[in-house]
């Protein structure tokens, strides 16, 4: 009899639901730990960093020693790694603030481990389950990480316009609980056999063409990913102190638009999507545009539209170059989905923290100063639209890139059929 794995995918949803917090929380905060434990943007950017390089380690991991991991087990364990992660994130500041960084260090290094579980094991599992639309159900469960980012953010509004910011943790821990729910989902659920051995060996024994293929598809979800995760772990922080707008109004009008518009988009490309590739090119071009819009333009209204759309046009770039790789090199595994993981968490881990860097060196230079008494504009506001200015590089070479992998799947094409 097969098995039924209607739960099994809601368990997978839900899970990548609730992973939203990870990286759409710790961003809300950001000017909260500025003020409560002083600290830089440089340490906010490492927290991001951190965030990443332990995902990308995870990621390296499995792409090297799959065959060795239960990975139903770990599916179904994973969830609760996130709750205590969360929960030390919250609980050492709040007990021992003199060593709140540190606590959020180590709560960062946990939650992130299963954070990159999520990103290894969940999409190979949906691909896993039979279908009549696999890339639907892959665009889908990519689709639900962005309403759960609407989520935590219009919860994080309406709670930090009812208590003081000095409550952080209380919401911290609130969210750190609904991971459980996935985890039991998990316990109740068939697993669908993911074939890690079979999946690996044709890229490992493969042509030094099918090889390329695959280093493509890595090169183009890691810009990808550049160019989705600068805007989403800054655009809070851009939204209140580049563009001067109330912190609640800018994270709904910000953070929760680039969500909902990031879920939509994926939700239209499950429905009507097709062309995979063309829809990657567009949305760097987009890209593109969103960053120079943000970045030059002096007019708030513009550069928080600008933020916002960046959340539609970046929205396939992370699902889409996974849809590619399905696409162009059937029969691929966990280890290939591991490390495209790899590819974005690295862009992930890069580019944010590039933003960060940039923007603590541009605000203490005399360009700074300078600019800023001609526009009008304090130091931090030119540093933060110089780290938009600099990011944009991520999608640019991203486009350069997919119009690369158009060309040489074309020709490869072209070579099976003769």
């Amino acid at each position: 009899m097969t098995p039924d794995f209607k739960r099994t995918k809601f368990a997978c949803y839900a899970a990548y639901f609730t992973m939203a917090s990870i990286f759409s929380l710790p961003p809300l905060l950001f000017v909260t730990f500025e003020q409560l434990y002083g600290l830089s943007y440089t340490q906010r950017g490492a927290l991001i960093l951190i965030n990443f390089c332990t995902q990308l380690a995870v990621d390296l991991i499995f792409t090297v020693f799959s065959k060795h991991f239960n990975a139903k087990v770990i599916v179904r364990i994973m969830p609760l790694i996130t709750t205590l992660g969360l929960t030390t994130y919250a609980v050492v500041p709040w007990i021992w603030p003199s060593a709140a960084y540190v606590g959020l260090v180590i709560g960062t290094v946990i939650f992130s481990v299963a954070s990159g579980l999520s990103e290894v094991l969940l999409s190979p599992v949906i691909a896993a389950i039979p279908s009549d639309h696999p890339q639907r159900d892959m665009s889908l469960l990519h689709s639900l990480y962005a309403f759960g980012v609407f989520t935590v953010v219009v919860i994080s509004s309406v709670f930090f316009k009812i208590f003081d910011q000095s409550s952080w943790m209380y919401l911290t821990l609130f969210f750190a609980a609904l991971p459980v729910i996935a985890a039991v989902l998990f316990m109740l659920s068939p697993m669908p056999d993911m074939a890690a051995g079979a999946g690996e060996k044709p890229s490992v024994e493969g042509t030094k063409r099918r090889a390329l293929g695959m280093a493509l598809c890595v090169g183009c979800i890691f810009f990808g990913s550049c160019a989705e995760n600068v805007m989403s772990n800054w655009v809070s922080n851009y939204v209140e102190s580049a563009l001067g707008i109330d912190k609640t109004l800018g994270n709904i009008l910000g953070m929760a638009m680039f969500a909902i518009l990031l879920g939509l988009a994926r939700i239209l490309y499950s429905r009507y999507g097709k062309n995979i590739t063309a829809v990657l090119l567009c949305g760097m071009v987009a890209a593109i545009a969103c960053y120079l819009t943000v970045a030059l333009v002096n007019n708030a209204v513009v550069a928080l539209i600008a933020c916002a759309l960046t959340g539609f046009v970046t929205s396939m770039l992370w699902p889409g170059s996974l849809i590619m790789m399905e696409e162009k090199l059937p029969g691929v595994g966990v280890a290939a989905f591991a490390l495209m993981a790899a590819g974005g968490d690295l862009g992930a881990s890069v580019a944010p923290q590039l933003m960060g860097v940039v923007v603590d060196q541009v605000s203490v230079s005399g360009f700074a100063a300078g600019l800023g008494e001609r526009l009008g504009l304090t130091t931090e506001q030119v540093g933060l639209k110089a780290g938009m200015l600099i990011t944009a590089v991520f999608p640019l070479l991203g486009t350069l890139l997919v119009i690369v992998i158009m060309r040489y799947f074309r020709q490869e094409r072209k070579k099976n059929e003769k």
